[in-house]
Formats: C-alpha cells, sequence, structure tokens
C-alpha cells in the first residue's frame, strides 16, 4: 500500500478548496436564475430554490428576446473570430518568417496597440463610424473587435511561428511550393494549438464585451447579448431570476468553448514554455 504522503494531502486539500471557490459562481448563477424576487430578496440567495421556476429561461428566450440578441452575439463573435485568425495569422507569418525592411518596427507598431485602453479610442471610433455610416449595424462592432483583437494574436503567433523548424518550409520550397502552398499545407496544420488559444481569447472579449456594443448600436435588431440583457433591468421593477436566466444563457457557451479547445490551448502553452 502506498504510504500517504502529508504534502500530497496538503496540496490536493487546496486544490480541492479552489475548484469549489472556481465553481461555486456558476452553481449560484443556475441557482439564481430559477428563483423569483420573492425567494431572492427573502434571504435565499445561495441555496437550492424552493420552487424551480424553468419558466424563468422561457421567458427571457421569448419574451424578453434574449434568442435575437444570441444569434446576433453568435454571428458578431464567429466573424470577429474569424477576421482575426486569418489577418493575424498571415500578418505574424509575415513578420516572423519573411526578411523585408523595418518587419520589427512595423512588429512594435502592432503590438503597441496591447497598450491603447478601449476607453480612449470609444468616441474617436464613435466619429469614425458615424462618418462611415456603419453605426447601427453588425460592421460597427466587427470592426473595432478585430482591430483589437490583432495585437495579442499577433504577438502568440509570432512566437508559435518562431518554435516551428525553418528546416520544413525550406524543404518544401526547394520541392517547388510556393509562400501560400507552404503556409497552408505545412505550417496552418501545426498551429492549431496557437488558433485554439487566440480563438479563445477572441471569443471571451468579444463575447463579454459591453461598451462598445452599447455606443455603437442602439436598434434591438443588431444588439447583442450583454446589451440585450442589460435591458431587461425595468425601471420600476426587475425580475432578477429571469436576468439570471439571460446570464445563464449568455454563460454556456463559453463554458463549452472552453471544454472544447482546452487541451489546444494547454498544447500552445507547453510549446511556448518548451521553447522558453
Amino acid at each position: 500500500m502506498k504510504k500517504l504522503n502529508i504534502s500530497d494531502v496538503i496540496i490536493n486539500f487546496f486544490l480541492i478548496i479552489f475548484s469549489i471557490i472556481q465553481v461555486f459562481p456558476l452553481y449560484w448563477l443556475f441557482t439564481f436564475a430559477l428563483k423569483d424576487n420573492n425567494e431572492i430578496f427573502g434571504g435565499n440567495v445561495a441555496g437550492l430554490p424552493k420552487n424551480w421556476r424553468w419558466v424563468n429561461f422561457k421567458i427571457a428566450f421569448v419574451e424578453a428576446n434574449v434568442f435575437k440578441y444570441f444569434i446576433n452575439s453568435v454571428f458578431v463573435t464567429a466573424v470577429t473570430i474569424l477576421g482575426v485568425l486569418i489577418v493575424s495569422a498571415t500578418a505574424a507569418y509575415a513578420l516572423e518568417r519573411m526578411i523585408w525592411k523595418a518587419r520589427e518596427t512595423f512588429l512594435k507598431i502592432i503590438l503597441l496597440g496591447l497598450m491603447v485602453p478601449i476607453h480612449a479610442a470609444l468616441l474617436p471610433l464613435f466619429l469614425v463610424l458615424s462618418r462611415m455610416h456603419i453605426l447601427n449595424s453588425y460592421w460597427a462592432l466587427i470592426i473595432p473587435y478585430i482591430a483589437f483583437g490583432l495585437p495579442m494574436a499577433v504577438y502568440l503567433f509570432t512566437s508559435f511561428f518562431a518554435s516551428i523548424p525553418r528546416e520544413m518550409e525550406e524543404a518544401a520550397a526547394i520541392d517547388g511550393a510556393g509562400i501560400y502552398k507552404i503556409f497552408f499545407t505545412i505550417i496552418f496544420p501545426l498551429i492549431k494549438p496557437a488558433l485554439a488559444t487566440v480563438s479563445i481569447f477572441t471569443f471571451i472579449s468579444t463575447w463579454n464585451e459591453l461598451m462598445f456594443a452599447v455606443t455603437f448600436v442602439n436598434k434591438a435588431k443588431y444588439k447583442t447579448l450583454t446589451v440585450g440583457i442589460m435591458s431587461m433591468v425595468g425601471a420600476y421593477t426587475t425580475k432578477w431570476g429571469e436576468i439570471g436566466a439571460g446570464l445563464a444563457i449568455a454563460t454556456i457557451p463559453t463554458i463549452i468553448i472552453y471544454l472544447l479547445l482546452s487541451k489546444q490551448v494547454q498544447d500552445s502553452l507547453v510549446a511556448g514554455a518548451v521553447k522558453g
């Protein structure tokens, strides 16, 4: 029988406590979504519902128009992720693999975007989008989201490309492969972990973004989920259980995306650590 190690017991104990702390907000959210105002303000905030109000989800989906906002968020987020992946991957490949003047300077200029706070760009972006006549449209959100997602994505991709041996590309070039064939047939399959990492970061920042969404879009037709849930707060009364149901609906895709791509993210982090 394996001897009990006190250090392992202590570590496992703290890991269990840490896991409970991380999971508890999800438990609280989903139980909160199944209560009404009387139960919430009656003191039963963290406990299980006495009356399981599954109707809260139906009301949020249908009457509060959460389903429409959900579809808008899915569309905006999907197009943003696709745009960030294509632009950042190709740009990072050009910056890391190709030799041309001022490429290091250009990379530094792109990375400066990491230092620009979203609040500082709010008014200039509003004026630019207004003059372009694309306010109250999907593009009013997609274009800024892609722009703000590029610096981090380019940084991650350049680091990942640096860990890939150049010999594979040189061998393909000797065989007559062009730059596009090398990228899409040799390099692209190797960067799947980095693609997953960038996808998750872009998804989280886009899916949960509120400031741009509430400033650049006023029409209900184009509102995303964060703005739609915020609009459920009433002027005189608010049904918090239904808002909780909307928040639960907004949280589920994030959990699913992470569960599907967490292995690739770990592989990407390990690859970067090995290179370092």
